[in-house]
């Protein structure tokens, strides 16, 4: 099918192609000369470059840069096939209420706008093309890309911590359980002999509440070993440090404190971030998506050119 297509190309070229060279054609799309001509006039004029086809380089490197120029407009030509594929291409009269809106918003007439734009050095119908072209591709990377982008409060903690290594976040509160040895039922060797075996019990895969059931010392045992739940700095802070590292339903070896010899079961924790992190949270989530778009971006636009016809005549 693609080589009929492209024998209907050829055999039917358009009047711009009988005045002018077709550089490459893209699916449905051509790449000519007069393109080139025009990316050249584009990229002195302020937005009328898509700075994210260009994958954090300069738009200098366009100018006077032919193979760059043409990757560049083989990947604007695949984002216009793909707006065409998905039917987004919108109306002149999109255009012209998005631009009535911008006036709006801006508190100035139509013309004044017009006239605003002008002065950056680009024409009404210049202007009205290129806001065309960022709407269908904004719609395009909505429905493709962005749509599909998750940046969590964890992501972006642990972004934080990278460049702030000696930032932590603090355990606010936490709930516990354990099962006690008492060392003085026996001594403390026998404890931790009584100790030992449970523990062994538990990573053969027992239950830990019904060992706790079973095996605690505990004077004050409640239901499945519970402790209850405590906020940082109020308990015993050889339990605090040795459950510092686990994860929710994770339990300590046996641990030693002041009271006897302990398996302890962490059951929850709260977290409380760096203030700093707090503020900066939200610019680093918005940093981290920004850059998860970029490789996404790069990452669509190469299966695209996997899976279109391609077809470079120079």
């Amino acid at each position: 099918m693609i080589n009929i297509l492209f024998s209907l190309l050829v055999a039917a070229p358009t009047h711009a192609e009988i005045v002018e060279k077709t550089v490459a054609i893209v699916n449905s799309e051509l790449v000519l000369e007069s393109d080139f001509k025009e990316l050249e006039k584009r990229i002195g004029k302020p937005g009328l470059i898509d700075e994210s086809l260009l994958f954090d380089k300069p738009s200098s490197i366009l100018k006077g840069n032919r193979k760059a120029q043409l990757d560049y407009l083989i990947n604007e030509k695949l984002l216009q096939s793909e707006v065409k594929r998905l039917n987004l291409v919108v109306t002149n009269d999109r255009v012209d209420s998005e631009i009535k809106d911008m006036a709006k918003r801006n508190n100035v007439s139509e013309a004044e706008l017009l006239n605003i734009i002008k002065g950056q050095g680009l024409t009404a119908e210049e202007y009205k093309a290129f806001l065309k072209d960022s709407i269908e591709k904004r719609s395009l990377m909505d429905a493709e890309i962005i749509s599909k982008l998750r940046i969590s409060d964890e992501d972006a903690l642990n972004e934080y911590l990278k460049t702030s290594p000696n930032s932590r976040p603090s355990i606010d509160e936490f709930g516990v359980s354990h099962i006690f040895f008492n060392p003085k039922k026996g001594g403390a060797e026998a404890a931790i002999k009584r100790a030992e075996t449970v523990l062994g019990k538990l990573r053969g895969g027992d239950n830990f509440e019904t060992l706790a059931q079973q095996f605690s010392e505990d004077p004050n045992f409640s239901a499945g070993g519970s402790l209850g739940t405590f906020k940082s700095g109020e308990f015993l802070p050889e339990i605090e440090e040795a459950i510092s590292n686990l994860k929710v339903g994770e339990t300590t070896p046996v641990v030693k404190s002041r009271m006897g010899f302990h398996i302890v079961k962490l059951t929850g924790k709260k977290l409380t971030a760096d203030p700093k992190f707090e503020k900066a949270k939200e610019r680093i989530k918005a940093q981290l998506l920004e850059a998860s778009f970029k490789r996404q971006l790069k990452a669509w636009l190469q299966s695209k050119r996997d899976e279109s016809f391609v077809r470079i005549n120079e």
